[in-house]
């Protein structure tokens, strides 16, 4: 029944005189979602539009679940369009397509059905809108008179202007739309038009939401991993690349820095207080995301963070940690608790991978009695006690890192 799609998208209409580098972007992005599904579609640009056309057989579903991790698009609406061949044609149209959208309704009108009011769909509601203005009727008229021919040929349905069960759309252009069903999408900006940051991605929860969050604002997303064998696992590895196809399903390819950050790890165990172990790690950690980030032209770094959900979270070790930055660090989720966290882990479909028993070299050399507020000018002092190797280890882990790129 379905042949096109409308996309509508909220936040890039009210850009102005650079909307249309955002409708290109989402564009652009549209057209790699569908490269994932079975057909062929041309995706076009009109009149404050943007239109999804399948050229040949196509699976409803799958398509809609692809276009549905967009961001960008708002709504998603399946339509029909019909040829311009008079009002008495499209009242045809009008009756046929509610009779095949929504079936109980041609059904119930045998004298033997009585439709259900708490059912749905009972009530309905014309919104016309005439873009070409040479039609014989106007917009206000479009809506009366379909909506009597609706009335006629389904009389157990009443108009309702307020709370209708079926809004039904009629848009008169080049063809002539009809949709009643807006799907809903993830929102959001297209990815590319907000630049670029590296997240740090952990095994965990809490890291890859944070990048979908972050790239739900058109951020283009990469990523870096600290990896520390022989103590992490290659299927600890695996569900980082895992976790960052999650991530890739929303933000396009995802290019994924793979660190070995072993020797480094053990030399600030040997050298510094245990009860700091994990706040000069998060350090290094930082200072080694954002020279990678500088390189590849990122212009910010994104964390899992959450204040007071670990040692390492506090707002004092927080502020530990983001002394050795010069660029900007953005976590999304600082004030979330963990269950809302959770919740778009779910819904992203992460979840269940990030809770897989294989551990990250965070929680591999984490302390019995971390710090939790942790005094920097100690941390800097006992810093010190790194000079005469860590130079080298952390030039060797950036030199010695393997780039992966990850596509859903």
């Amino acid at each position: 029944m379905y042949k096109s799609f409308l996309i509508k998208y909220a936040e890039i209409g009210v850009k102005g005189k650079n909307r249309y580098l955002f409708e290109e972007a989402l564009v652009k992005q549209i057209k790699y979602a569908l490269k994932k599904t079975e057909g062929e579609f041309a995706v076009r640009r009109t009149d404050g539009r943007i239109y999804v056309d399948a050229l040949s057989d196509f699976d409803f579903e799958e398509t809609v679940e692809s276009l549905k991790k967009v961001f960008g698009i708002s709504g998603i609406c399946p339509v029909v369009h019909v040829e311009d061949e008079g009002f008495e044609k499209l009242c045809e149209d009008v009756v046929r397509y509610i009779g095949d959208t929504y079936p109980d309704i041609r059904d119930s009108q045998s004298e033997a059905s009585v439709v259900n009011p708490r059912s749905g769909f009972t009530t309905f509601k014309v919104a016309a809108r005439r873009a070409r203005k040479n039609y014989p009727l106007d917009s206000m008229q479009l809506n009366v008179e379909l909506g009597g021919v609706i009335l006629d040929a389904y009389p157990k349905m009443r108009v309702d202007v307020h709370k209708p069960d079926i809004l039904l759309h009629v848009e008169i252009r080049d063809k002539i739309y009809l949709y009643s069903e807006i799907i809903p999408g993830p929102g959001g900006m297209p990815v590319g038009t907000g630049g670029k940051a590296m997240l740090l991605l952990s095994g965990g929860i809490d890291s890859p939401v944070a990048g979908w969050m972050i790239a739900k604002r058109g951020v283009k997303i990469d990523a870096v991993y600290f990896h520390a064998p022989p103590y992490t696992s290659e299927r600890a590895k695996q569900k980082v690349v895992d976790l960052a196809k999650k991530v890739a399903d929303y933000a396009g390819p995802v290019w994924l820095h793979v660190v070995n950050f072993t020797d480094i790890q053990l030399y600030i165990y040997d050298k510094c207080p245990h009860d700091e172990l994990t706040i000069i790690m998060r350090r290094y950690m930082m200072r080694i995301a954002e020279q990678i980030a500088k390189e590849t032209d990122c212009l910010g770094l994104i964390t899992g963070e959450s204040i007071g959900q670990v040692a390492s979270q506090t707002m004092a070790s927080l502020a530990a940690t983001n002394e050795v930055c010069t660029m900007p660090v953005y976590r999304p989720l600082i004030g979330f608790d963990k269950m809302e966290i959770v919740d778009i882990a779910e819904k992203i479909d992460s979840y269940e991978i990030s809770i897989l028993p294989y551990e990250d070299c965070c929680t591999i050399f984490v302390a019995k009695h971390p710090v939790t507020k942790p005094n920097l000018n100690i941390i800097k002092r006992h810093e010190q006690n790194l000079q005469e190797g860590i130079d080298e280890l952390v030039e060797k882990a950036l030199s010695t890192k393997e780039v992966i790129v990850v596509q859903a």
